[in-house]
């Protein structure tokens, strides 16, 4: 795996004047953004111009090997934006820098993982719009999450297919390069109506698939199916990841927590390989630790057995 990180000159800051109290208060009942966009800038203005913290999204490549892809298709690259967010924490700028970052990885394909919005209506053209930017040669392919659908699945469905986005709602599509097919499929958020079902009917097991879901937690059914490689969002990678504590007494052994699974980065179930994205964008705060925002880019190469015939 590659890593570069890219700093953006837009500084994504905040020094929080009004203070933390007021604004969590407003975050909890979903006022935060729920005024008029015009003012919604101006308050993001105030808040970012703050914090003195700069945003930076690092570019991780990976290189997926599937048993299924054939010669043609070997090398496509894929790239991976998820969880934009924007809105009072994401200003528009933000989303345009991502997207310019985006196309200079010269991606073949598109993928976005759902959380376009938080909590507002208002950014939902904005975003979209920003969006149909992404320059690919075979496609733009989205799935919603669940703060699409707290605000409204269909105003985000409709806005990012007027700007020439495939949106995939338990269904699927098939893309060819060089004259092979490579199926992508895409779900709705876990608890808003997934059905991995019908988005996979009349699909043949094993077919060589992307299957786009923003909640990770499609992995088991996805590898019932047989899928080669899921993309997800939705965990931000933890958004803040505090440093392990170490045991206050020095004679006790330490307590061993298993991790858990399916939270970033690249894992695997049976045969099917999930990648969950850190993403772009935050919630409750606009703060990350440890953890910073990323664009994931793919590279599928067939995977070739070591055993001999």
């Amino acid at each position: 795996m590659t890593r570069h990180t890219y700093t953006f000159p837009y500084n994504s800051q905040a020094r929080l004047k009004g203070g933390l109290d007021r604004w969590m208060s407003r975050w909890r009942t979903g006022g935060v953004e729920r005024y008029a966009l015009t003012a919604a800038r101006e308050a993001e203005g105030r808040l970012l111009r703050g914090w003195g913290l700069e945003h930076a999204i690092e570019v991780t490549e990976h290189q997926i090997r599937l048993p299924q892809v054939p010669h043609a298709l070997r090398g496509l690259r894929v790239v991976q934006l998820t969880d934009i967010h924007h809105g009072l924490y994401l200003p528009l700028q933000a989303v345009i820098d991502a997207v310019e970052l985006a196309n200079r990885l010269q991606p073949d394909i598109a993928v976005l993982t759902g959380d376009f919005i938080t909590y507002s209506r208002a950014y939902i053209q904005p975003v979209a719009e920003t969006l149909a930017g992404l320059r690919t040669r075979l496609g733009i392919y989205a799935v919603l999450g669940n703060h699409d659908f707290r605000v409204s699945a269909d105003a985000v469905t409709r806005a990012l297919r007027r700007h020439g986005i495939h949106v995939l709602r338990n269904q699927h599509t098939v893309v060819h390069s060089g004259g092979e097919p490579l199926l992508i499929a895409g779900v709705d958020d876990l608890h808003y109506g997934a059905d991995l079902n019908r988005a996979l009917r009349h699909v043949p097991f094993g077919a060589t698939s992307i299957l786009l879901s923003h909640h990770p937690g499609m992995i088991r059914q996805a590898a019932r199916h047989g899928v080669g490689l899921m993309l997800s969002g939705h965990t931000h990678g933890g958004q803040v990841r505090l440093p392990a504590r170490a045991s206050g007494h020095a004679s006790a052994a330490p307590r061993k927590r298993k991790p858990r699974r399916f939270v970033a980065g690249l894992d695997a179930l049976g045969d099917t390989q999930i990648y969950v994205s850190r993403g772009i964008g935050t919630v409750v705060v606009p703060v990350r630790f440890r953890c910073p925002a990323e664009i994931p880019v793919f590279h599928l190469e067939p995977h070739y057995s070591t055993e001999q015939p």
